[in-house]
Parts: structure tokens; C-alpha cells; sequence
């Protein structure tokens, strides 16, 4: 079915392309037997699949990556396409439009996207209001950021609102220092920053009754001697895990021409070209940290791929940008594959 609306989705941009199938895919599952529908194409279960990590059982190892529901608006209705875990945001303290649009773009070509959204959410506290109110029981991540006006060295506060008011409405937490589209936060990723960053939310954490796992999500363009770095503080602080990777800045090996991605500007590249950059954090951590949980996500277009990343060291996987090509079908294909490997 996706591959007869595909054609028609981009005709439009990627934001409305995503507005529309987001609502069609709500008034589908609030017709009657819509939702029998929707379950019966993409729903898969199999107890083979299911995962513990970090403390959470997971019903299968594929999730959906932040960014696809800033807001907490699609649990519910997404739940029903057969991921094990939904991961909302990045969410920050107050409420901020992003980047002036058009800020995602389509590389057909290259099956990516190029994105500087910039934080784009309606706030944390609207997002409470929401997964007060959610009905499904699937495990959720909570993707925090801070806001564009807040300097880093006050970045703190606005991780720590944003950890408080999550904390009873999500099943774990991911720091997003990774974004490149908010001026200056790669910076946070830095040693020292960084330390600073996550040993107060570790404490904050350990202050409550029961603890949620907390993660770190990277670039795929960190220096060697950045990656050691983040293996020093996961070592040190215990962290939960790691999500391996957010988008890259690299522009290197597209077959797009090269004078349009020039127009297209600045901003985080996402899809198959930057499946071999991530993948090649991933082996690096792994043989560092054997023991660490990590979530792969990065150029997942098909089950070959997944199966990949879970070789490659990765615990659980995210889709994003395969979600947009290959279409939710994606999900049930790979669980079904993953179970030729249990």
C-alpha cells in the first residue's frame, strides 16, 4: 500500500508529506475494524524477539528513532504498527518553532533526508499532558534537549526540567548533545561539559525511588580520541547505554549532484549514506565496552541492515529515515528476519 502513496507523498514536502500520513493513518484507525486492519498488515509478535535491556522488557528489538514524534501525539497510533518501543522528542523545557522552513529535504538519490529542524516541539509539559493520556502500554524514551536561547553553560537546568517533569511518564531517558542543528550543542559533547551533563542527572536519577536507565546519544563524526572520551564517562558514571548515532554533517560519497546539496545548506544527514559511518562507531564502542547497552540506529533500510547493527554489537535499532522509503512494513519484515537469527 505504501508503495502506491509514495509517489503522491513526494509530491509534497517532507513536513507535510509527514502531517498527512501521521492523519491518515489516525482516521483509518478510528474507523471501525481500522484498527484490525492496521494490526493485521504491519503487526507482528513472537516471544522469540523479546528483549530485556537496561532493566525493560521489550517486545521486539525495533523501535522508532526521536524525532518522529516530537510532540508524544503518535503513541498511540503508531503502537499499532509493530514497534517494541517509541522514542519521543528531543523535548526541551519550553515550547520553540525550530528553524525557519523549508528545513528537511528529500535526497531520493541517496534514499536520505537533510534535516535542521532545530528542536521543533511544542514543550515539555504538553508532552506530559499527552502521555498522561495515552492508552497503550509500549515502552517509551524520552529524548531531551535544551532550548536554542539557553546558553550552554546554563544547559544543565534545562535537561534537569526536562528529566523531572518526564520522569513518571517514560521508561528511560536519552541526552541528545548531538544535534547539529542548534547552535553550539556538539559543543556539550566535549569531555568535561559532559561529564558535568550526565553525573548530575545520574544523581538526580539515583534520588529517586526507582531509577530510569539513562543513555547518551552521539554523533557518527566524532574523532577517535572523542569516542575515548565518551568511553572514560560511561565507564565512570555506569550509564545505562548509548544510541549510536544522531545524523552527520559529512557530505562526502552522494550520488545527489553536488550543486544541490550545496542549495540545500546546512544541516544533519540521515538515511543509507550514513549506515557504514555509524556502523563504524558502533564496532569501536562495542570493543570497548562489551558489556554497555547500545541502540543502533542509522541508515536502516531493510532487514539486511538491521541484522547488521544487531551483529555489529547493537542490543535494540531505531528507524527514521527507512520508515520514510520502505514504509512501516519495514518493521514487520525485520522482525520477521530476526527470527531466522534468534
Amino acid at each position: 500500500m505504501y508503495k502506491l502513496l509514495k509517489p503522491i507523498l513526494f509530491l509534497y514536502s517532507p513536513e507535510n508529506a509527514h502531517k498527512i500520513t501521521t492523519r491518515l493513518l489516525h482516521l483509518v484507525l478510528i474507523l471501525p475494524f481500522g484498527k484490525s486492519l492496521i494490526r493485521a498488515m504491519f503487526h507482528f509478535e513472537d516471544q522469540r524477539l523479546e528483549r530485556e535491556v537496561f532493566g525493560l522488557r521489550f517486545k521486539n528489538p525495533v523501535g522508532l528513532a526521536a524525532g518522529f514524534d516530537k510532540n508524544a501525539e503518535l503513541i498511540d497510533d503508531f503502537s499499532n504498527l509493530g514497534f517494541g518501543f517509541i522514542e519521543i522528542g528531543t523535548l526541551t523545557p519550553k515550547g520553540q518553532p525550530g528553524n525557519p522552513k523549508p528545513r528537511l529535504f528529500r535526497l531520493p538519490q541517496d534514499e536520505a533526508l537533510i534535516n535542521r529542524m532545530g528542536f521543533n516541539n511544542e514543550g515539555v509539559e504538553d508532552a506530559v499532558e499527552r502521555l498522561q493520556n495515552r492508552k497503550s502500554n509500549i515502552i517509551v524514551g524520552g529524548n531531551i534537549g535544551k532550548n536554542k536561547i539557553t546558553p550552554n553553560e546554563n544547559a544543565l537546568d534545562d535537561y534537569i526540567i526536562c528529566f523531572e517533569k518526564l520522569f513518571d511518564y517514560v521508561d528511560y531517558f536519552v541526552v541528545n548533545v548531538s544535534s547539529p542543528n542548534t547552535p553550539g550543542l556538539r559543543e556539550l559533547q566535549e569531555k568535561e561539559p559532559l561529564l558535568k551533563l550526565l553525573k548530575s542527572l545520574q544523581e538526580k536519577n539515583s534520588e529517586k525511588e526507582s531509577p530510569k536507565p539513562i543513555l547518551l546519544k552521539i554523533a557518527p563524526d566524532l574523532t577517535e580520541s572523542q569516542l575515548d572520551d565518551i568511553i572514560s564517562i560511561t565507564k565512570e558514571l555506569n550509564l545505562d547505554g548509548l544510541i549510536i548515532s544522531n545524523t552527520t554533517i559529512d557530505r562526502s560519497g552522494l550520488s545527489t549532484d553536488s550543486s544541490k546539496v550545496e542549495v540545500i545548506g546546512a544541516g544533519g544527514l540521515s538515511g543509507k549514506p550514513v549506515f557504514q559511518k555509524s556502523n563504524e562507531v558502533l564496532k569501536y564502542i562495542r570493543m570497548h565496552l562489551p558489556l554497555v547497552h547500545i541502540i543502533a540506529v542509522g541508515g536502516i533500510h531493510s532487514a539486511q541492515d538491521a541484522i547488521e547493527k544487531i551483529q555489529a554489537g547493537a542490543n535494540l535499532v531505531q528507524v527514521y529515515t527507512g520508515l520514510v522509503y520502505e514504509g512501516p512494513a519495514l518493521i514487520k519484515r525485520i522482525n520477521k528476519e530476526l527470527l531466522k537469527h534468534v
